[in-house]
């Protein structure tokens, strides 16, 4: 969105209008996150997670090309290779851990921008894009993340990646094919592990490039805002910076002291134990469990425990598993309310904190649960909900739901209802 009071940038010197003129990347960066960017003056610590994300996005490549120097990816010395990052290279335990426990707060982040985008109705025009973006990273993130789980060649990698990819073999004629293509073989050995290793080294990059269009559509129609109302005037907006990088530094600095304290007090804390045992095939662990972040969709995956007429139950929870992610797609279209932020959408709030999010919790607890009672009829009860919410709650729910009364301004919702402050009569240019 174009702001006709956003500052504009002024080259200082004869070098940066040298620079301005032949490769104007600093105009490119006061526009994108200075002062030259006009944001909602009322965003709140909610959307701080954007930026964290990306934080944790370049931890992971950055700590990632460094473990990859040391790493072998070959099924008989791939254990090997790990253990010798963590005992011989210098600073290798600080690189490991950081990176698996980084992956861990990259999904944390990512986790809470989702639900705040879900309450506050991110999806909907004119913001459809950015948000369908969103989407297509969390899906590479998982794939990534799948992949870079099975590097470490412990027994939960071995059998999390055996039983992952053998999900595909429930697709009727080309599962099977899938399954071996994938694989480069009939069981993960290391023609997988090549593989896996190639893209999960590949994807992050093409995460940080998706990324890029996903800030690319945040600049279009600018960032939305608690209340769900338009930016109207000058007075409803601030700069970029100082405001918001002051801001974001302080949720940033929060969010470190808490991966800083997992990295050195408790770096296996979100692992499995079974990782440090070497991949055996021979040894089927007793409860085959992935990373804590695929908790909720592994809920769903086993949630199908009966046939439905000739549809095996396998089959269909490999369905609802994907679905359950594809479906967020839709959104835009599902959800007709005319008002964005579930602060004033009565209905939709009590639904959504009283239905969706115990949903999710019950999922995520019963993911990492051993597939017995009462995990599974708890699974099957949550799964059941999460697509009724999404498919049958959601658009009934935004037809004939009342909304309380909007303000008319961001300024209103900041300041009140002094009308000349809200119409920005007395308002002062933002600086």
């Amino acid at each position: 969105m174009s702001f006709p009071w956003a500052r504009q940038y002024e080259p200082k010197n004869a070098v940066t209008k040298f620079l301005d003129e032949k490769l104007p990347l600093p105009r490119l960066v006061y526009n994108a996150v200075g002062a030259g960017y006009p944001v909602p003056r009322n965003l709140s610590y909610f959307w701080n997670f954007g930026v964290l994300a990306g934080f944790f996005l370049v931890v992971q490549i950055v700590t990632g090309v460094v473990l990859a120097m040391h790493y072998a990816a070959n099924a008989q010395v791939a254990f090997a290779t790990t253990e010798h990052i963590m005992r011989d290279v210098n600073w290798g335990w600080l690189m490991r851990y950081a990176h698996a426990n980084g992956a861990s707060f990259f999904f944390i982040v990512v986790y809470l921008h989702i639900f705040r985008g879900l309450f506050y109705s991110s999806y909907k025009a004119p913001r459809e894009m950015i948000w369908l973006l969103g989407v297509t990273i969390f899906l590479l993130m998982m794939a990534t993340a799948f992949m870079g789980y099975v590097l470490p060649w412990g027994q939960m990698s071995f059998w999390g990646a055996k039983v992952i990819t053998g999900l595909f073999g429930a697709i009727p004629l080309v599962g099977e094919p899938i399954q071996i293509w994938l694989l480069g073989g009939f069981a993960p050995d290391n023609a997988a592990l090549n593989r896996f290793f190639s893209l999960h080294f590949l994807l992050p990059f093409v995460i940080a490039g998706v990324v890029i269009l996903h800030i690319w559509a945040l600049h279009i129609p600018g960032s939305s805002n608690p209340t769900g109302v338009e930016v109207k005037q000058e007075s409803d907006t601030v700069p970029f910076h100082p405001y918001y990088t002051a801001k974001d530094g302080f949720g940033l600095g929060i969010a470190l002291l808490a991966y800083f304290a997992l990295v050195f007090f408790l770096p296996n804390a979100l692992g499995h134990p079974d990782n440090y045992i070497e991949a055996n095939p021979l040894s089927t662990p007793a409860h085959i469990v992935p990373e804590w972040y695929f908790w909720p969709f592994y809920a769903i995956l086993r949630a199908f425990t009966v046939d439905f007429f000739f549809v095996p139950a396998k089959l269909m929870g490999v369905i609802a598993m994907f679905a359950s992610i594809l479906l967020w797609f839709f959104l835009p279209w599902l959800d007709k309310s005319p008002v964005r932020s579930g602060h004033y959408r009565p209905l939709f709030r009590k639904f959504f904190w009283f239905g969706l999010i115990p949903a999710m919790i019950i999922l995520f607890i019963c993911g990492g649960a051993p597939a017995e009672e009462p995990y599974v009829i708890l699974s099957q009860i949550a799964t059941a909900y999460y697509f009724i919410h999404f498919l049958v709650i959601l658009p009934i729910i935004s037809s004939v739901e009342k909304p309380e009364a909007l303000p008319y301004s961001i300024t209103e919702a900041v300041l009140g209802s002094d009308k000349a402050m809200v119409k920005g009569e007395n308002a002062s240019p933002a600086v």
